[in-house]
């Protein structure tokens, strides 16, 4: 059994920026901490690790390929062009829904009246992914705050999830820039798993582990190395 060992495992962490003109951009408060310490995680297992990753201040894990992007669209081109060659994908990044529709060539001055902006929906990475992923696992993040067994549900089922991550980004104690987080794994069948208020390496190695055993059951059982 060889568990997540010598598994290609892409990994998405930190925010995205959508520019408004070349010095202003809409973003969020992502720190990239979970999907980093998941992939430092994951390479200590033995795992192949592509990690694709927005703007962040953090240090980079050793022994693993580390690609930078700055927007949605970038992420998706990306994430889509490397997929097929993976075994598995973890979207941990917080990934803007929705991008400026005409951006500004030049800096926007500022003027008496208001000032408004006609937006439009990014590409749903993950949800395009699952809908060709073949026996590849999916597992996506869910940062709510409110509602969040609701919520987690409603996107692993529509977004075709194997499985999803959910904490509550309001939080102090869990939030985007906090060191600590606490989450539960849903899995396709409803089956929900609590993990207890760790730091975020912590909080790693206990989604990791889960994974690890997830995909023992799933791919390394005698009649899937039978029938590879």
């Amino acid at each position: 059994m060889d568990g997540l060992h010598g598994k290609k495992v892409m990994v998405t962490a930190g925010p995205t920026r959508e520019h408004i003109d070349p010095v202003r951009f809409l973003t969020n408060a992502s720190t990239g901490k979970m999907g980093f310490a998941i992939a430092a995680s994951l390479r200590n297992r033995g795992s192949e690790v592509v990690l694709v990753t927005g703007p962040v201040s953090i240090p980079e894990p050793d022994g693993v390929e580390i690609i930078k992007i700055v927007s949605a669209e970038e992420m998706y081109q990306v994430c889509s062009s490397r997929f097929l060659q993976m075994d598995m994908f973890i979207g941990t990044a917080a990934v803007a829904d929705y991008t400026p529709k005409n951006p500004a060539a030049l800096k926007i001055k500022k003027k008496p009246e208001n000032f408004n902006l006609e937006f439009v929906r990014t590409k749903d990475i993950i949800r395009e992914l699952a809908q060709i992923k073949g026996s590849r696992i999916v597992v996506g993040f869910a940062a709510e705050t409110h509602d969040h067994h609701r919520f987690a549900l409603e996107k692993l089922r529509y977004k075709n999830l194997d499985l999803i991550v959910v904490n509550d980004v309001f939080g102090k104690a869990t939030g985007f820039a906090a060191d600590t987080n606490q989450v539960t794994i849903i899995d396709k069948s409803e089956g929900v798993t609590e993990f207890p208020l760790l730091s975020k390496e912590e909080t790693a190695e206990k989604i990791v582990s889960y994974l690890e055993e997830y995909i023992i059951c799933r791919w390394d059982t005698p009649a899937n190395i039978l029938g590879r």
